[in-house]
């Protein structure tokens, strides 16, 4: 490492929290798939920022339309009208076929945002008893960092030290129909499920259980809420991971690659009556729904489609997946995935994902690990063939290389 490395590294671990445990790279470039080390070094990003730089890094109109607007207005707050919210409002109706609009800025705003929301709907609408209201999750889920997510989560990392935590959340297993139906009481407002489980290594439900899951909580008047934050605008394959067994969500949640990785924007989006429930004054934020925000999104979203983005992510997943597959390596436990959202969990015996990423780091590539014994991959959606072909070269070579 160079004295500058160094230099940042020492002045990250003097001044900042230790609540990350990066790879060992300082980035300072990035455009299309590759970043760029302070030294120079290129790198393959498989990680995407966590799916937030799906369109690549500093998307050429992405970036225009940021700029555009940041010369013209920033922020109004939610006190006076701006020109970029209404159309905000419609092309992203339009796209995603919903009714009503919520914006936020970070992926857990919008969490927080649906639970409020779906609360208020239990009781104003459904008729809960004032403060029974109850929402399912799923073992193993990841919805964010705050302090009211963190409550229902199964991480003892995550939980450990945090609480006393807000009541109200009933936990069962993921990709259990049977398990959801016998959770559901009369008091039960909400389903909140990833369609995807990202942060727990990809983790794909069996085949028809979101289609059981709809019609559970049709029949019993439960609104399914799909964190789409991670699987959402095209990493799978699809625009969203739901239309993959034809389904439709009552209240949808959006980020990360809602602003390309330009700007933290977020959205709640509802296909029913849920938001209506919500009168001034009840639920805000400064930021949300900013002139700024609003631009970046509609451009990101206009690119995903313009430039065949979510076809691209289900051709060269289906590649990539097929690729990780090919490796004939002892060290791997299984292989899954689906559209540009995939994983390579290892056997514990060949040791922790983390320096598997660290020699891939080696190779020219950047992976995440996760849960231990799993590699995460999900490069942005404008990767090629070419590029898929050289990345699957550098994992054979060091999924197959003998580390004892």
């Amino acid at each position: 490492m160079s004295a500058s490395v160094i230099d940042l590294l020492a002045t990250e671990a003097r001044f900042g929290a230790n609540n990350y445990a990066p790879i060992g790279v300082v980035l300072s470039r990035g455009e299309g798939v590759w970043v760029w080390d302070t030294e120079g070094n290129r790198y393959l990003d498989c990680l995407s920022a966590y799916s937030a730089v799906s369109q690549g890094h500093c998307h050429p109109k992405i970036l225009a339309a940021m700029v555009e607007q940041a010369h013209r207005l920033t922020l109004t707050s939610r006190a006076f009208h701006n020109d970029q919210l209404a159309l905000f409002y419609e092309e992203i109706a339009a796209l995603t076929g919903s009714h009503k609009v919520l914006p936020m800025n970070s992926g857990a705003e919008a969490v927080e945002s649906a639970i409020k929301s779906v609360r208020k709907w239990g009781y104003e609408v459904k008729g809960v008893p004032d403060g029974e209201a109850e929402i399912i999750v799923c073992a193993d889920n990841f919805h964010g960092r705050t302090l009211g997510v963190v409550g229902f989560s199964t991480d003892a990392e995550t939980r450990g030290h945090f609480g006393p935590f807000a009541p109200g959340f009933k936990i069962i297993p993921f990709g259990d129909a049977t398990a959801l139906e016998q959770a559901i009481t009369p008091n039960t407002v909400a389903f909140l499920v990833e369609p995807i489980q990202g942060e727990a290594g990809v983790i794909i439900p069996p085949a028809g259980y979101f289609t059981e899951v709809r019609e559970l909580c049709t029949a019993n008047n439960v609104m399914l809420v799909l964190d789409e934050i991670q699987t959402g605008l095209g990493r799978t394959g699809k625009l969203l991971a739901e239309q993959h067994e034809g389904i439709e969500a009552d209240v949808t949640l959006l980020g990360k690659a809602l602003s390309g990785g330009f700007y933290p924007v977020s959205a709640v989006l509802s296909n029913n009556d849920v938001l209506g429930t919500l009168r001034p004054g009840q639920h805000g934020s400064t930021f949300g729904g900013n002139p700024l925000a609003c631009a970046v999104a509609r451009a990101a979203m206009r690119v995903l489609v313009e430039e065949g983005m979510i076809e691209n992510a289900a051709t060269q997943g289906a590649r990539f997946l097929q690729g990780l597959k090919d490796i004939r390596a002892n060290t791997i436990r299984e292989v899954r995935g689906r559209g540009l959202m995939l994983a390579v969990e290892l056997h514990p015996e060949a040791g922790r994902a983390r320096r598997y990423c660290e020699a891939l780091q080696g190779k020219g590539i950047l992976a995440k690990d996760t849960h231990e014994h799993t590699i995460r991959i999900a490069p942005p959606l404008v990767i090629t063939s070419d590029q898929v072909d050289w990345a699957l070269e550098q994992f054979a070579t060091v999924l197959t290389q003998d580390f004892s």
